[in-house]
């Protein structure tokens, strides 16, 4: 299993945090190695990417199913591999500080299967700096746009 976590202090309200990151369509664009994505329903969405690892071209997709909805603080979500055998979870929390918000990207990932021993120490390796880069992204773009709040 590989667990990956990323903070960051943006300074607009968790309203506008919120506002942003409650639209998972604005930030599935921001993944790393992301494709495409179709929108099944408000909760799940199958995305897919397309990554270079050493050489080897990559096709990956997955399903992402929001769990949990809660204003204007968490976001939970599950995910499930369709072209390899994963699964995992993660969240996105935002707290509110003197006008700025803290705001955490977790992901948990865990391979299985007979690839499960393969994928294991490159998702450990890659995990990381894809939290890291999705939640600073998103960070930026919140503190860009302002969005107002509804």
């Amino acid at each position: 299993m590989a667990i990956a976590s990323h903070s960051v202090i943006i300074p607009a309200s968790v309203e506008n945090v919120w506002e942003y990151v409650s639209q998972i369509e604005k930030w599935a664009t921001m993944v790393p190695a992301y494709k495409e994505h179709e929108q099944i329903d408000e909760q799940k969405s199958v995305w897919t990417f397309e990554g270079n690892f050493k050489g080897f071209k990559k096709t990956m997709k997955m399903e992402l199913n929001v769990t949990e909805f809660h204003e204007p603080s968490i976001i939970r979500f599950e995910l499930k591999g369709l072209t390899d055998n994963f699964t995992g979870s993660g969240k996105f929390t935002a707290e509110e500080t003197a006008g700025q918000t803290a705001m955490t990207g977790t992901i948990e990932v865990n391979a299985g299967g007979l690839t499960g021993a393969v994928l294991t120490p490159v998702i450990k390796m890659v995990l990381p700096k894809v939290t890291t880069r999705l939640t600073e992204k998103i960070a930026r773009q919140v503190k860009q746009e302002k969005v107002p709040v509804r």
